[in-house]
């Protein structure tokens, strides 16, 4: 080895393959595009700004957008252009950040309204050595409001050697004024199986071997970011650097980000969604064992749900169009059918609740564990739809696939029943299956009604004891449709305005399910119930011989009063609710001809 070699300091990865001209940018074909065109045609903007998560190029980016725009050739290229295919005049100056006309400017440190200032008296002069002034403002949405209100005049009409290149990670931190005057362009994230790809070419490129498996655990680790990919592949080659060319295992580089075993993790959450505890908890505390982080390791199954839940609500086709890998989505195509939606989706919930409950927890070990027998406990339970179909047909099971030994109760209990305007007790029998104690809280939902008609919903008032919501039903709903879970009515005159809000909130809370009651303006619909029962009671022979007995009574003062075998129950709702009961409505269609 030369005495120069051994001079030359060690360039990491990240900063020894940096893209130096268009060609070499990994992923952003759009915004090439758009900017070959606009050189083309010659129309290039005064101001861009770009924006990205960490590591994708940003900066990067904006230097040969700086090169592009002062290329120049020995050879008499002269003028804009992203086709650099040989080094200009400029490019090294510019690629190293001393320049004198491309001005790279931290806005995470010269964030006040001074530092802006200095910009714009400074844009006022011509360019020294090339063709435009460049300024590169980095992280720019941490300039102060002075500042940024400073900077508009000129940002708006800049001297036409002048150009701004923006680049940050809070697009949405900056002001609107400034996004309407620069062209925006957003650079994505890359995926996990182009990001291996890249970093095998590096490896080649190093002479260096790492398996497949360990280049998509620093993709994934690097979270679609370059930059972090570059500096953990840096990493990983160092393990064997000195071990006469010996690959790089995954198993290094599991050792080496701490992260979970990712089949371990596929096992773990099969098991926990089978309900199979004990064979979960064996798999936590393996991979906790083995160095990997609690919340790690639930972020991982938090991935794997998503990953399932995906191909389960989009089909086969969702698996390669997320951040799996081939290998993942092939696992997760075959494991997606094993699991219903509403247990996918529950897992997720548990496993979100576990890992806030890990990051903040004193010993995180004991939440993950935790987070994994909720997940245990409720991998089969039903929704709280099919917990209240089943009470309702009786079909009342133990509450599903429960880890072994799990205790069990219920109590007897009935469901209430509409048939016919009648409200009806039904008694369970003594024999009948009990529900499992974590079901319990599912019971009250489960004593509902089956309401076929608006008498139906009348009685079901005077059963709840709600007279007011009773009187208002009668007297000013005109049924235009009235199926199982939809009430269409026709308001009369003098309906309160939250009448079918009302009702619909009632309904609920007395069945237990969601039901839909909209106002229909455009047809008048049945006749209110007040309306037929007074028309009955206007026909009977002994209302008539009343009427003739006394002439000079108005008919605006004429009540009907009923009597009927529930008034009880109505006296008792009415005093709870502060009500007179010669305000109320009258409880029988019947009129008591004595």
């Amino acid at each position: 080895m030369s005495d120069s070699e051994t001079k030359t300091p060690y360039q990491v990865l990240a900063r020894k393959y940096r893209p130096q001209n268009f060609d070499d940018l990994l992923g952003h074909d759009a915004m090439v595009r758009t900017l070959r065109n606009a050189f083309a045609s010659g129309r290039i903007a005064h101001a861009w700004i770009l924006t990205g998560v960490r590591g994708v190029g940003k900066t990067t980016t904006a230097r040969i957008m700086a090169r592009a725009l002062n290329y120049e050739t020995e050879d008499g290229i002269d003028q804009p252009t992203i086709d650099m295919e040989k080094p200009g005049i400029h490019c090294q100056a510019i690629a190293e950040s001393r320049h004198p006309d491309v001005i790279e400017m931290d806005a995470a440190s010269r964030t006040g309204v001074g530092d802006i200032r200095e910009l714009i008296e400074s844009v006022r002069y011509a360019p020294v050595q090339a063709r435009y002034k460049v300024y590169i403002i980095d992280e720019v949405h941490m300039l102060s409001n002075s500042a940024f209100n400073a900077l508009l005049k000129t940002l708006e009409e800049p001297p036409p050697h002048v150009k701004f290149i923006f680049a940050t990670t809070e697009i949405r931190k900056l002001p609107v004024t400034v996004l309407s005057r620069t062209q925006r362009f957003d650079l994505r994230r890359f995926d996990q199986d182009t990001l291996a790809d890249y970093l095998q070419g590096i490896c080649e490129k190093e002479n260096a071997t790492v398996e497949r498996d360990g280049l998509l655990m620093i993709a994934r680790a690097a979270e679609g970011s370059v930059r972090d990919a570059l500096s953990l592949l840096d990493q990983a080659i160092i393990q064997h650097a000195t071990s006469g060319g010996e690959a790089v295992t995954a198993g290094d580089v599991q050792d080496m980000l701490g992260l979970a075993d990712r089949s371990t993790s596929w096992n773990m959450l099969g098991a926990a969604m089978k309900g199979e505890a004990a064979e979960a908890l064996k798999l936590f505390r393996r991979q906790y064992d083995a160095g990997a982080d609690p919340v790690v390791i639930l972020r991982d199954m938090l991935e794997l749900v998503h990953l399932l839940t995906r191909v389960k609500a989009a089909g086969d086709e969702a698996a390669s169009h997320g951040s799996a890998g081939t290998a993942e989505a092939v696992q997760a195509k075959g494991m997606a059918d094993k699991f219903p939606m509403a247990g996918l989706t529950r897992a997720w919930s548990l496993l979100m609740k576990g890992l806030q409950e890990a990051q903040v927890a004193p010993d995180p070990a004991a939440a993950g564990e935790m987070t994994l027998i909720r997940l245990c406990y409720a991998a089969d339970l039903p929704t709280p739809d099919e917990a209240v179909r089943m009470l309702t047909e009786g079909k009342v099971s133990g509450g599903g696939a429960a880890p072994q030994g799990a205790p069990s109760g219920g109590g007897s209990g009935g469901a209430r029943a509409v048939s016919g305007g009648a409200v009806r007790q039904e008694a369970q029998p003594s024999s009948a299956p009990q529900a499992n104690y974590r079901s319990a809280p599912k019971m009250e939902a489960a004593n509902q009604t089956r309401l076929s008609s608006l008498k139906d919903l009348v009685a079901l008032c005077s059963q709840n004891r709600d007279a007011r919501l009773r009187h208002e039903i009668e007297n000013f709903v005109r049924i235009v449709k009235f199926e199982p879970g939809v009430i269409d009515f026709h308001p009369a005159e003098g309906a309160p305005r939250n009448l079918a809000g009302r009702i619909a909130a009632k309904l609920k809370d007395w069945t237990g399910e969601r039901w839909t009651v909209s106002i229909n303006t455009r047809e008048k619909g049945e006749d209110t119930l007040r309306h037929d029962r007074d028309s009955v009671v206007y026909a009977h022979p002994l209302f008539i011989a009343a009427r003739e007995a006394f002439p000079e009574i108005p008919d605006e003062n004429v009540r009907i009063k009923q009597i009927s075998e529930d008034n009880t129950a109505l006296t008792a709702g009415a005093g709870e609710e502060g009500e007179d009961l010669d305000d109320l409505p009258d409880l029988s269609d019947e009129v008591d001809p004595d």
